[in-house]
C-alpha cells in the first residue's frame, strides 16, 4: 500500500498564516503540524512509501518533509498549474507512482484523531470516511449512501446523504479503476467552458461507483475534520489539546516481553497517554504461574518503555480499583476475553466505563506458535531444580500463605499442576506439591513405617519434577538418625525440593492418625533440636527450608508442651513450625497459632487439616497460618473409584457399565505433555 498526500493547493483561505509556506505546515498543536501527524500515522500504521503532491512552496515542504526524520520513502510530484487546476490534475501528474498498488489518499489539509484513523486503517475493504451524526455541510463533501453503498460523493448532493471528508482507503482493483476515470478526464479536450482539470476528482470516482463497493466509515463526533480557515484551525488546535489529554489503561501479567506485547503498546499509544497495570506477584500467580521476574522488576521493565507515561500495581484480576481511580478513557485489551474465565472481568469494565462515558477498545488476540514456544521455554526453566527450590520461599513472601496438595506420582502431580478453578472473575489454583511419606507407601502397597527407602522417595520426586514446575514440600518422617538427616537435606536440595518436614519422634515410625492408640514415642526437644541444627548446617543453598512437625497435641502432651518446643525448635534454626492434630475442631489449632503468634511474627506456621477439614483457607490465612497442606485426598479418592470399577467390571462380566464413570483416555493423555 502506498500514501498519497494531496499539498498542491494555495490554502489562500487561511490569509497570512500560509504566506510563507504551504498550509500543510501549519502548527496545530506545540511541535505538530497538519503535515507531521499525518506522516507520523501512516509511519506507525506501516506504510513506506508515500506520495507527496506539491505546489507553491516546494522547497520548503521538500526539505520539512526530510528534516522529520521518518523512516519513509517519498516521492515528490510537483504541479506547476497548481493556480489554475484542482487536485484532479495533481493525481493524474503522480499517475505513474500511483499504479496497481492499495492507496491510502488523504488531503493535505485533513486532520484526523488516532483512534478514527487507525480504526479506519484496519477495517476491511474500500473506504471513505465520513459521519452520519454531523450535521451537513453547505459547501463541503457529502456521501449518497444506498444499501450501505457510495453512490455519490459531491458537494451538492444532500438526499440520503451523510458528511464526508476527503480520506479515503482503496483496494487496488478500485483505486485502478478512479484513476483510469481521472486519467480519461484530463485528457480530454475542453469543452466550451468546462475545463476538466479544474474539477473535483470525485466527479471522476462518480463515473466508476456502479462498479465497485466504496462504504462510508462512521466517524461520528470524532475528530475528522478539513482546516480550511483560522477558525477551523482553533477549533480542531482545542479538539487536539483535548484529546491529547485522553489516558488509556492497558494491563500485564508478563514478564517477557515479545513482540505481540509491544504491538499492544505501541497501539494502545495512539489513543491517548498510556497507564500500564502491572499484575501483582500475588495475582499472577494465583491464576498463571509464579512470576519469573519480580513485580519491582516488571514494574521497572514497562517504565523504561517509550511512551508508557505511567506503570500502577493492580492488585487483582479486576479493574475496579484502578478504573475508578484513574478513570481512563479507553481500556484496551485483547479480544480473547470474551468468552472463558475473564468474561466476567470483561463485563465489568464495560460496566464501570458506561458509567463514566470511557470506551473498551478490543484487538484481535496474537496466538503466535513462537509466543506458546517461549512460555513453554519460560515454564521449562520454572522446573529446573534451582529454579524450583527457591519459589516456595518466594510465594511465602510474596502471598504471605500458600497452598499444597498431595501428589504421588507423575499423574498426580500434573493434575495437581494444572487444576484450576475459575469464579468471582478470578482463578484458584495450588501453590505447591506435597509428596507424602503415606501416600508414597501406600501407592506401592506398603505400610507407613518408613519402609520404602529414601533412594526410591527421591524417584518419586524426580518422577513429579520432570513434568511439573511447581514447588515441592517432602514428608520427611522422622528424618532419620541425625547423621543420615544431613545426606537427606543435601540430596533434596539438588533434586529442587523447597521444604523438608521432620516430626519429632524417634523409633520405628507410626502413622500419626493412630494417635495414643499405638506406642509411639517422642523425641526429646534437645535431640530434635540437633538434628535441626545438624540439617541447617548442612544445608547448602539459602532457599531450602526445614520444618519441624510437633507431635504434642496428636499424642495428648498439652497445649504447653507443643508452644515449649515450637519456641525451641525456632531457636534450633526451624524455619517453620507444623502443627498437627486428630481433632475435627480446630480450637486447639487456633490456640497454638495465636499463642504461637504473640512471642513469633515471622516464623511460618503449617498445618494439614485433614480432620478439622471444615475450615476455609482464608479463616487460616486470617489468623497467622502460611502453608495449609491437603496430604492425602487424592490417594483417597484414587482408592474407591478403581475399586468400583474393578467391582463393576466382575459384577458385570464386562466393562460397558463402568464406562459411564472413566474419563476417556484422551482426556487423560492430554494431561501429559508432549517434548517437542
Amino acid at each position: 500500500m502506498k500514501a498519497l498526500i494531496l499539498n498542491s493547493g494555495k490554502g489562500s483561505r487561511m490569509g497570512d498564516l500560509t504566506k510563507n509556506h504551504p498550509k500543510c505546515m501549519t502548527e496545530i498543536a506545540s511541535m505538530e503540524t497538519i503535515l507531521s501527524r499525518q506522516l507520523r500515522q501512516i509511519e506507525d500504521y506501516g506504510i513506506k512509501e508515500v506520495v507527496i503532491t506539491t505546489g507553491p512552496f516546494e522547497d520548503k515542504l521538500i526539505h520539512y518533509v526530510e528534516s522529520l526524520g521518518l523512516d519513509l520513502e517519498y516521492s515528490f510530484v510537483r504541479n506547476p498549474l497548481f493556480a489554475e487546476t484542482n487536485y484532479i490534475y495533481s493525481i493524474y501528474l503522480a499517475r505513474e507512482v500511483l499504479k496497481d498498488t492499495d492507496l491510502l489518499l488523504m488531503h493535505g489539509d485533513l486532520v484526523v484523531e488516532n483512534d478514527v484513523f487507525f480504526d479506519f486503517m484496519e477495517q476491511e475493504g474500500s473506504l471513505m470516511a465520513g459521519s452520519t451524526t454531523k450535521e451537513l455541510p453547505e459547501k463541503d463533501f457529502k456521501a449518497e449512501v444506498l444499501d450501505g453503498k457510495i453512490t455519490r460523493v459531491g458537494v451538492s448532493f444532500f438526499e440520503h446523504a451523510f458528511s464526508a471528508q476527503p480520506l479515503y482507503k482503496l483496494k487496488k482493483e478500485d483505486w485502478g479503476l478512479w484513476l483510469s476515470a481521472i486519467c480519461a478526464f484530463c485528457e480530454r479536450e475542453d469543452e466550451g467552458e468546462t475545463n476538466w482539470k479544474k474539477l473535483y476528482a470525485e466527479e471522476a470516482l462518480n463515473t466508476v461507483l456502479s462498479q465497485f463497493s466504496l462504504r462510508l466509515y462512521d466517524a461520528e463526533e470524532k475528530l475528522c475534520q478539513e482546516v480550511d480557515n483560522p477558525e477551523d484551525l482553533t477549533v480542531v488546535s482545542l479538539l487536539l489539546r483535548a484529546i491529547k489529554k485522553k489516558t488509556v489503561y492497558l494491563s500485564f501479567s508478563t514478564d517477557i516481553l515479545h513482540n505481540g506485547h509491544f504491538t499492544l503498546i505501541k497501539k494502545a499509544k495512539r489513543l491517548g497517554r498510556l497507564i500500564v497495570g502491572v499484575l501483582s506477584d500475588e495475582v499472577v500467580s494465583s491464576y498463571k504461574r509464579f512470576p519469573l521476574l519480580p513485580f519491582s522488576e516488571r514494574k521497572a521493565m514497562f517504565e523504561n518503555i517509550a511512551g508508557v507515561e505511567r506503570v500502577v500495581e493492580q492488585n487483582s484480576l479486576s479493574y475496579r480499583e484502578n478504573l475508578e481511580k484513574y478513570k481512563p478513557d479507553f481500556v484496551v485489551h485483547g479480544d480473547d476475553w470474551q468468552s472463558g474465565f475473564q468474561k466476567p472481568i470483561r463485563e465489568e469494565v464495560c460496566s464501570i466505563l458506561a458509567g463514566y462515558g470511557g470506551k473498551l477498545v478490543e484487538l484481535p488476540y496474537n496466538n503466535n506458535e513462537k509466543y506458546r514456544d517461549l512460555e513453554k521455554r519460560t515454564r521449562a526453566d520454572l522446573a529446573m531444580p534451582d529454579f524450583r527450590r527457591g519459589r516456595l520461599r518466594k510465594e511465602l513472601k510474596v502471598k504471605g500463605f500458600v497452598n499444597a496438595m498431595e501428589a504421588h506420582d507423575g499423574l498426580t502431580g500434573l493434575i495437581v499442576e494444572n487444576t484450576k478453578v475459575y469464579k468471582d472473575g478470578g482463578a484458584h489454583q495450588f501453590d505447591a506439591m506435597w509428596i507424602s511419606s503415606l501416600c508414597d507407601s501406600t501407592a506401592k502397597g506398603k505400610p507407613d513405617i518408613e519402609l520404602v527407602d529414601m533412594s526410591s522417595r527421591f524417584r518419586t520426586i524426580e518422577d513429579i519434577t520432570e513434568v511439573t514446575t511447581k514447588p515441592i514440600i517432602f514428608d520427611g518422617d522422622t528424618g532419620g538418625i541425625k547423621e543420615h538427616f544431613v545426606y537427606t537435606v543435601r540430596s533434596l536440595e539438588r533434586l529442587g525440593v523447597s521444604m523438608v518436614i521432620i516430626e519429632d519422634k524417634t523409633g520405628l515410625k507410626k502413622n500419626s492418625l493412630f494417635g495414643t492408640e499405638v506406642e509411639q514415642t517422642q523425641d526429646s526437644i534437645e535431640s530434635f533440636s540437633e538434628k535441626i541444627r545438624a540439617g541447617k548446617k548442612a544445608q547448602r543453598t539459602k532457599e531450602f527450608m526445614i520444618c519441624a512437625r510437633i507431635e504434642s497435641l496428636i499424642l495428648e502432651r498439652g497445649m504447653e508442651d507443643a508452644l515449649e518446643r515450637a519456641f525451641a525448635f525456632v531457636k534450633a534454626g526451624a524455619d517453620a513450625i507444623m502443627i498437627h492434630s486428630r481433632k475435627k475442631s480446630p480450637e486447639e489449632i487456633f490456640t497454638f497459632v495465636e499463642r504461637f503468634r504473640k512471642e513469633d511474627s515471622e516464623t511460618y506456621i503449617v498445618v494439614v487439616p485433614t480432620s478439622f477439614n471444615s475450615v476455609k483457607e482464608e479463616e487460616f490465612k486470617k489468623r497467622g497460618v502460611n502453608v495449609v497442606i491437603y496430604a492425602n485426598q487424592l490417594m483417597r479418592a484414587t482408592v474407591p473409584a478403581i475399586q468400583n470399577a474393578a467391582e463393576t467390571i466382575l459384577q458385570n462380566e464386562r466393562a460397558e457399565e463402568c464406562d459411564s464413570f472413566l474419563m476417556p483416555f484422551k482426556e487423560i493423555i492430554r494431561l501429559i505433555p508432549e517434548e517437542d
